[in-house]
């Protein structure tokens, strides 16, 4: 039976994913193909196709799934009370899980990524209402581009220095 959690289903979307994941390093999405990740994960078209529309079905699950995983991260903090955007976490998940990020950059996830509500608490405490809208869109905007920065060095700096990088660009603000 082919259920929603079948565990021979999610067995087959995870290896779809990573060899998606693992060809978007080297390729564009508009170079991959079905063929390609049935060679890479010795399934059959069939598979592929009972589990995704298309490559670009595929590329929206992924994203889906990423989203998930990074929320993840942060759920069990928030729930204990503690700080849900701890950022030496984020950057020690980054070091620990490169070829993700690489990923979610690379497919330009980062154009539109979901609000976090955090964020705007900090903005309104910080800038009293005041064109919180720009204040995040620049914050959002700078965190990527360090992010990304980082890691076309390999991450060479700790996940701590990185998080003093970022303190010193808020230098005075209580997180």
């Amino acid at each position: 039976m082919n259920t929603p959690n079948n565990k021979r289903k999610r067995e087959s979307q995870e290896k779809i994913e990573k060899a998606f994941i693992q060809l978007i390093q080297t390729k564009e999405v508009e170079q991959i193909t079905v063929s390609d990740i049935c060679k890479r994960t010795n399934l059959n078209r069939s598979t592929f196709y009972a589990n995704y529309i298309d490559i670009y079905d595929l590329v929206d699950k992924v994203n889906l799934r990423m989203q998930k995983e990074f929320a993840d991260m942060y759920i069990n903090d928030a729930e204990a009370g503690q700080n849900p955007t701890s950022y030496l976490k984020m950057f020690k998940h980054i070091k620990e899980n490169q070829i993700f990020y690489r990923t979610y950059f690379k497919l330009k996830f980062d154009a539109n990524p979901p609000t976090n509500q955090f964020h705007t608490e900090l903005a309104e405490k910080y800038y009293n209402n005041k064109h919180i809208d720009y204040h995040i869109e620049f914050f959002k905007a700078g965190l990527n581009a360090i992010i990304k920065k980082w890691l076309s060095n390999d991450c060479k700096e700790s996940p701590e220095e990185m998080v003093e990088i970022l303190d010193m660009e808020y230098k005075g603000k209580d997180y």
